[in-house]
């Protein structure tokens, strides 16, 4: 049953009319009325065939606003290159220890960075951390001999997107508090981002449709 605020914020909403981005942005930030900052979310579903592997879109994006999310950070790294991740700012750095950390369930953290010579220890765990899209991957940034920088991108707001079913691709934008301005320049970034990944497989229009909405409030469709 959909409760009376929600239906308050889908009746300012048209279903038909596709928004400019200025508009959603705005819209969507109106109806972000929630107690707690809302994070905005982007929908953007593409004109590919989610089940062909060539098909699949993945990429990153250092937004240049970051998208108001504190990450904690997990870094598989011994030696000086450990040193520099904590000088960096990551909040767990270890090797064969973070490996039984995580075997114990112990996933204090929300994205992983890894160097090269220590992806055969994190394979010990990828049947973990790859079902929650924890495993570092070097088309993600965060396998990276320069550590130092993997972590400083991903606690400055660098986000990794990838087509889920359907061909949808989900990704957080920013918060409620953020001006109209940083919104708007963070999802023409990231649209941009994702149109450079388009397969050369892909047929016709690459994006279908776009939809921007907050945690708690109502979908709305825009176009750049």
């Amino acid at each position: 049953m959909i409760g009376k605020r929600l239906k308050k914020i889908r009746a300012t909403v048209d279903p038909r009319k596709v928004y400019s981005l200025a508009e959603a942005v705005a819209l969507v930030k109106q109806n972000a009325i929630a107690k707690f900052d809302e994070t905005i979310e982007i929908a953007i579903n593409l004109n590919i065939d989610a089940q062909k592997t060539d098909q699949n879109v993945r990429g990153i994006a250092q937004l240049p606003h970051g998208n108001g999310k504190v990450y904690r950070v997990a870094v598989f790294a011994t030696g000086a290159q450990a040193d520099e991740a904590v000088a960096a700012g990551a909040d767990l750095v270890g090797s064969d220890d973070l490996v039984e950390a995580i075997q114990r369930g112990e996933l204090n953290f929300d994205r992983c960075v890894a160097t090269p010579d220590m992806m055969a220890l994190v394979g010990r765990v990828a049947k973990i951390l790859g079902p929650r899209g924890l495993m570092p991957s070097p088309k993600a940034g965060t396998v990276s001999a320069n550590v130092a920088a993997a972590v400083t991108a991903v606690k400055g707001g660098q986000v990794e997107f990838r087509t889920e079913k359907g061909g949808i691709i989900h990704v957080g934008v920013g918060k409620a508090s953020f001006d109209e301005q940083r919104l708007n320049e963070n999802i023409q970034f990231l649209v941009a981002c994702i149109q450079k990944e388009r397969p050369a497989a892909a047929k016709g229009n690459f994006i279908k449709k776009m939809t921007l909405s907050s945690t708690m409030g109502a979908g709305v469709a825009f176009s750049l």
